[in-house]
């Protein structure tokens, strides 16, 4: 077995934008006081700063945003991860702009009219992306929002 060489952090912002951009899919992680997390899976789309997802207005995700709006996202496997430590808010479907719209309804095969549906937007606060454990150290990517120059990690 052949060890993963250890990226720079340059090399792992670039993966981690190159990662956002170019697939669809994340686990989204949210919780709300007394009732622990929930977990689902769902497509989403980055605009360059933020990532765009849908969900029934009346689902558990939609009301642990609105009662808890910190998240966290992940994308890829075990052993090529990137975790996203997020904000959240609900975007009604008559409010959302026209490109995130029309980039999540190209992104998940949604309508861009679904009745009783909200956009959940994410801002990312921290990123953090590794290939194998020797990534550990300088796995942050990303932090208060600010993409980093300089591992903290």
């Amino acid at each position: 077995m052949s060890e993963v060489p250890v990226r720079t952090l340059l090399e792992r912002r670039e993966a981690a934008v190159e990662r956002l951009r170019t697939t669809t899919n994340l686990w989204l992680a949210t919780a709300s006081d007394g009732r622990g997390p929930h977990l689902i899976p769902v497509s989403y789309w980055w605009d360059g700063a933020r990532l765009t997802t849908a969900t029934s207005e009346r689902s558990r995700t939609a009301r642990n945003v609105r009662a808890q709006p910190r998240v966290r996202a992940a994308l890829g496997s075990t052993g090529d991860v990137l975790m996203i430590d997020a904000m959240a808010a609900i975007v009604s479907w008559d409010e959302i702009d026209e490109p995130a719209a029309e980039g999540y309804a190209q992104a998940s095969g949604v309508p861009r009219s679904m009745p009783r549906w909200v956009y959940i937007r994410l801002i990312p606060q921290r990123m953090q992306l590794w290939q194998s454990p020797a990534e550990f150290a300088g796995r942050t990517v990303m932090r208060h929002g600010a993409w980093l120059d300089t591992p903290i990690d």
